[in-house]
């Protein structure tokens, strides 16, 4: 069995999971989660401790032991904890505001960009420049980043456009004469 799927997971005080047909769904004080699993990988509870094995001793099902642990230690992580994607807009009048369930995006078009915010994610605006995104489905956050990076990513000249807090864009030269 893979190094990863050895390893068993840790529930914490307020957190419940439930194996079903339909998936596994973990329930915490931030939220619930559903996803699904693999029926080659074989999940058990004991003592807020969850481990992991194989139904049949492929290779196959040994990789997908590994996966199903690392997804479900995800989602036990964003119950408890939630998490967090952040983007900064870099370039001058763009801007971003949420309104109701959707958020408002001035990226230099000539028309504003709105994007409907999807069910179980937040997003803030703590400025104008600064959007955070938070939820609980570490895949969910992931994605809705992306998707508002998509509109206008960093162009390599001057750097403008949607980028993530702290990514470093490598900006090329102008051409000489």
């Amino acid at each position: 069995m893979s190094r990863i799927a050895k390893m068993p997971v840790l529930l914490a005080d307020k957190v419940t999971l439930n194996v079903g047909e339909q998936g596994v769904m973990v329930k915490g004080p931030k939220g619930a989660v559903n996803k699904k699993i693999n029926a080659a990988v074989k999940i058990e509870t004991k003592d807020k401790m969850i481990n992991f094995s194989m139904h049949d001793p492929h290779a196959l099902s040994d990789a997908l032991a590994g996966t199903a642990r690392a997804i479900i230690n995800k989602m036990v992580l964003g119950v408890t904890d939630g998490f967090v994607k952040e983007l900064e807009l870099m370039g001058v009048g763009y801007r971003a505001q949420v309104q109701g369930k959707k958020l408002n995006l001035t990226l230099g078009f000539s028309h504003p960009v709105v994007f409907d915010i999807p069910e179980g994610i937040n997003i803030e605006t703590p400025s104008q420049t600064e959007i955070m995104i938070k939820g609980v489905d570490c895949d969910l956050v992931g994605q809705v980043a992306a998707k508002i990076r998509r509109y206008r990513p960093p162009e390599p000249y001057k750097g403008k456009g949607v980028r993530y807090k702290g990514e470093r864009i490598i900006l090329k030269e102008t051409k000489k004469k």
